[in-house]
């Protein structure tokens, strides 16, 4: 299996802060690959790393054996990274398709010249990126509120619809942080299959960031832990629910990511 993403002793530095410190990952393409940790453990910062908003202090990033640290987020999104955020980010005054088109921006080959002059190819890439996109809300289960204002859709949907942007860039890797944060139960277990569908419908490699362990130990292929900026374990979801080093920094941590069913068993 090729390796999608690898990242060589990646390190973010805030001042005196280390907030990442030689992270070294390995991910298959095609995978799912979950990254857990306490807060401030330092997995959005990781993120940040390796979809460009943050230019990491020492190490490299590598996307298909190509380096990455350094480029512009808009240059990492056109190359088929994509990423939702931990904190819902849409456009909340624009409507769902509004959101998903703004997606395809970084593929669109019309210029300001076609919009103007209203040229063919500005009429036929319109018409195509509103079918893409109308294509994407029902692959996300939003089929039939391409007109509803963002801010009106409930918070599920707004999670899906923020997937559904990330997806609309047509990406190999999706970056998901905390997808199912804020959700009930029954929502979350609609989102882990939905993930699950996600990897095997298109083929996505996907790292995620999840708080929720019956999340992560379900659709995982493999995991890695941070803490205080380090990797402290990794393995799969089997090996991570045994290894004591984990269990110790979750406890410690007095985390919330531990539910209390991992708690009762002790992860075991």
């Amino acid at each position: 299996m090729a390796i999608c993403l690898e990242t060589r002793q990646v390190s973010k530095f805030f001042g005196g802060l280390i907030a990442v410190d030689k992270i070294d990952l390995e991910i298959s393409e095609k995978s799912i690959y979950s990254i857990i940790g306490p807060n401030g453990a330092g997995k959005t910062t990781l993120f940040n790393c390796i979809s460009g908003y943050y230019t990491p202090e020492r190490g490299s990033i590598l996307y298909f054996d190509q380096e990455v640290q350094g480029l512009s987020t808009n240059v990492i999104a056109s190359i088929g990274v994509a990423r939702t955020y931990q904190n819902i980010r849409l456009f909340k005054e624009m409507t769902a398709i509004e959101n998903v088109l703004i997606g395809q921006q970084p593929h669109l080959r019309t210029n300001w010249v076609d919009a103007i002059v209203h040229t063919k190819r500005y009429f036929s890439e319109e018409n195509e990126t509103l079918e893409e996109g109308r294509r994407l809300l029902k692959f996300v289960g939003l089929e039939g509120m391409g007109d509803s204002l963002a801010r009106n859709l409930p918070y599920g949907a707004q999670r899906r619809l923020e997937i559904a942007r990330a997806l609309a860039n047509h990406p190999k890797l999706l970056l998901l942080d905390e997808p199912t944060a804020g959700m009930n139960p029954q929502e979350t277990e609609v989102m882990k299959e939905f993930i699950h569908g996600l990897r095997d419908q298109l083929s996505l490699t996907i790292i995620l960031i999840e708080h929720d362990m019956r999340v992560v130990m379900g659709i995982s292929d493999r995991i890695s832990v941070l803490d205080h900026g380090t990797k402290i374990a990794e393995g799969t979801p089997a090996e991570i629910q045994s290894n004591q080093r984990v269990i110790e920094a979750y406890l410690g941590a007095g985390t919330e990511a531990l539910t209390e069913k991992y708690r009762r068993k002790k992860l075991q």
